[in-house]
């Protein structure tokens, strides 16, 4: 019986290794790979072939999503199990349209991202059970006040408006802050929706539908 082979690709040391050692545990799957960044990950899934990427979205380069499309796009036979902190819908879709296979969380146990694994090589759809549920409450909702629910009242306003066009200096100047205050929260929106730059916040913004202030 041929290895299930799986690259993981996390920025983070620590859980890398974590992970490595769970899966090098499991009889019949082999690591074959690691990476940090985006490009580094595509390299790998190219040179290593592997049956399964197990990406994180939050990554230097351009993040999981970019290499998920990346490794659509070379045409290799690896199919992409997410395993990201992120549960928010938005997140989630991005990913899927990006051709992820599987989205889980960190938090999962450990037989959790096993069979995740598993399931994901034979080309069955997972989904985090906790990700599901806030799926289904923000489908439910016919009119969702904050699909980004990390965000404070004031952090959602800021994204808005900046998925509106708005310059830090002309939210600064509707909110009646300062423009350094503004750079604060636009910091914090950025940490919280686990994006690198202001360009992705707005795409998530866009994608999840964010009301646009006038």
């Amino acid at each position: 019986m041929n290895e299930l082979r799986v690259v993981i690709a996390d920025d983070h040391h620590v859980f890398r290794m974590g992970l490595h050692k769970l899966l090098d545990s499991v009889p019949g799957i082999s690591v074959v790979g690691e990476a940090a960044d985006t490009a580094a990950t595509v390299a790998a899934v190219v040179e290593h072939d592997p049956d399964v990427a197990i990406i994180d979205l939050h990554m230097p380069g351009g993040g999981g999503v970019e290499a998920t499309e990346q490794i659509r796009r070379a045409e290799v036979r690896a199919r992409v199990l997410v395993l990201t902190m992120h549960a928010d819908h938005a997140m989630v879709r991005q990913a899927i349209r990006a051709g992820a296979r599987g989205y889980l969380l960190k938090d999962a146990e450990p037989d959790e991202i096993i069979r995740a694994v598993h399931a994901v090589h034979a080309n069955q759809a997972i989904l985090d059970s906790a990700v599901a549920d806030r799926m289904f409450a923000a489908l439910a909702d016919t009119n969702p006040a904050n699909p980004f629910p990390q965000l404070t009242e004031r952090e959602f306003d800021i994204l808005a408006r900046m998925a509106a066009g708005q310059s830090n200096p002309a939210i600064a100047a509707r909110l009646g802050i300062s423009p350094k205050t503004v750079q604060n929260h636009v910091s914090n929106v950025l940490l919280k929706l686990g994006v690198e730059d202001r360009a992705q916040a707005v795409a998530r913004a866009r994608d999840a539908n964010v009301h646009r202030p006038t």
